[in-house]
């Protein structure tokens, strides 16, 4: 295998986060290599909660439809409580949090798509736009900083061949087990060992027997124990079983298929049920997170960064959040439009998101009666840093908002996610999600053509922003969008300033995109 001498950002890591980041740098043009140590993406279902932020940032990489015919039909998006799969008193809820028809607040809902399916989609995307850009069985040996570059040792798992690949970031989006965070020396806080889990993927006819209760998750209630999670809610399932470590030997447990089968028909209540054992796996529930996101020229995302318990279903989504964040943030600074100290607002943005997540799912592991299965509240993250202009007069927003006050009555404020609104146009355009990025987006209320002027200043320092027209009502405007004034959108969505009205200098606009790209200027 030949590798590249150089690149400008070698990401170690090809699960869902290191995967979407892969797609999303190509978006932005950023030479990459993303390498991968195991022979191939995921065989285990593993995450399979994808909720409307991810949605919305697969639907901004032309991926949404595809994910969707990956994943459960929305019909069976449930969630079943009883003990065993034929209780006849079993409890069967939906997501909490959806909106009413009257108040749709994503174009892009949440789905269940197993982890090896979504896996499967973003490599053909990662692949065919970057075609030698992810190597399987490549593993990372070792690197170092120095000159101004990552220098990292990387190994062909099956021929042997190591080399060195000169990289200006690297990226570990590595796991729990990072290999990136632990030579970089980035230390993990928070409790471990929550619980144990044994895994097991199995084929059984199951679908008929829950043709009446199909949920995405079946949660056993006492005397059952652990749950069933749903791949198709026909043939293909996993089952959850908890187990002590220190009772039990789950490697032994692991090997015995036998064994196995029994355990799946005693949480079925199906004594007769022909079960086929396909794969297994153990896994601990942490809830952790990293010290810092950056040491220098090398940062964290995904698993890597926060390990988060699965109760809620936040972590994978979290991880792709990170990556969101972080291409148009590395590709600003690998095009020197930006200033080094845009990666600085990277940790300083997702990180209290990621302490927030952690906190709310660890108490829904301890949470007696159940909890609430949230697919909106990664649309509430709202930043603080100075990549977005906040207004002094604006309350300091928590950095979610579990309570979703902010979906209910968007206004727009610098810092939180662009406000859906359905569009009739322009073509291809449905909602104001759909106008946002490549690069900068400008929003406006009236198209007054001071603002045109204002973008094209930007552009002719090499700033270009895409300035849309909305229509609006006298007030409040659409989108949270000021009557006589503009939104300035990031390429992530997030709006990173508000205007109540067109400035007076042509060069506000420019001065603005310095401030938070943290270029030299900025207050001119």
């Amino acid at each position: 295998m030949q590798f590249p001498e150089t690149t400008s950002v070698l990401v170690v890591g090809a699960g869902p986060v290191g995967l979407t980041l892969s797609v999303l740098l190509s978006g932005h043009g950023v030479p990459h290599l993303l390498v991968e140590a195991r022979p191939g993406t995921s065989r285990h279902p593993k995450a399979r909660g994808v909720s409307a932020r991810s949605m919305e940032v697969f639907r901004r990489c032309g991926l949404e439809e595809e994910i969707r015919r990956a994943g459960l039909p929305a019909s069976q998006v449930f969630f079943y409580r009883g003990r065993n799969l034929v209780d006849p008193d079993y409890v069967r809820t939906g997501l909490t949090g959806g909106p009413a028809e009257s108040a749709e607040r994503t174009p892009s809902p949440g789905l269940i798509c197993s982890q090896d399916a979504l896996e499967a989609v973003l490599l053909r995307r990662a692949r065919r736009l970057a075609p030698d850009g992810v190597r399987f069985a490549t593993r990372l040996l070792s690197f170092t900083q120095r000159d101004g570059h990552v220098h990292a040792l990387l190994e062909d798992r099956d021929s042997g061949e190591r080399r060195t690949v000169r990289a200006d970031r690297l990226v570990g989006c590595d796991g729990a087990s990072s290999t990136v965070r632990a030579a970089a020396g980035i230390a993990m806080a928070g409790p471990t060992g929550l619980g144990h889990y044994l895994s097991v993927r199995f084929e059984a006819p199951l679908g008929e027997v829950v043709a009446d209760r199909a949920s995405a998750s079946y949660f056993l209630t006492e005397p059952g124990r652990g749950g069933f999670l749903a791949v198709d809610n026909d043939r293909q399932w996993i089952y959850q079983h908890p187990y002590d470590p220190e009772r039990e030997d789950a490697a032994a447990l692991a090997a015995d298929h036998r064994a196995l089968a029994r355990l799946v028909r005693d949480a079925a209540g199906l004594p007769e049920l022909a079960v086929t054992v396909r794969d297994t796996m153990t896994w601990r529930m942490d809830a952790r997170l990293a010290d810092t996101y950056r040491r220098a020229r090398v940062l964290l995302a995904g698993d890597a960064a926060h390990v988060v318990p699965p109760t809620g279903g936040h972590g994978m989504n979290t991880g792709i959040g990170d990556a969101d964040n972080l291409a148009w943030k590395l590709a600003a600074v690998t095009a020197g439009t930006a200033g080094e100290a845009l990666l600085d607002t990277y940790e300083a943005e997702r990180r209290p998101v990621a302490r927030q997540v952690v906190d709310i799912s660890l108490a829904n592991s301890r949470a007696r009666a159940g909890y609430r299965i949230d697919d909106e509240l990664l649309l509430t993250a709202a930043y603080r840093s100075t990549a977005v202009l906040a207004d002094p007069a604006d309350p300091a927003l928590p950095p979610l908002d579990p309570g979703l006050a902010g979906l209910e009555h968007p206004d727009g404020t610098p810092g939180t996610r662009l406000p859906h609104l359905r569009l009739a146009g322009p073509p291809g355009a449905a909602s104001t999600l759909d106008l946002v990025g490549p690069g900068f987006t400008l929003l406006t209320a009236t198209g007054d053509a001071a603002w045109r002027r204002q973008a094209a200043t930007a552009a002719a320092a090499g700033l270009p922003v895409t300035v849309h027209a909305l229509p609006a009502p006298d007030r409040p405007g659409p989108a949270g969008l000021p009557p006589t004034g503009a939104l300035l959108v990031r390429p992530d969505g997030h709006i990173a300033w508000r205007a109540p009205h067109p400035p007076a200098e042509d060069g506000r606009l420019l001065a603005v995109l310095r401030q938070v790209l943290s270029t030299a200027g900025a207050g001119t």
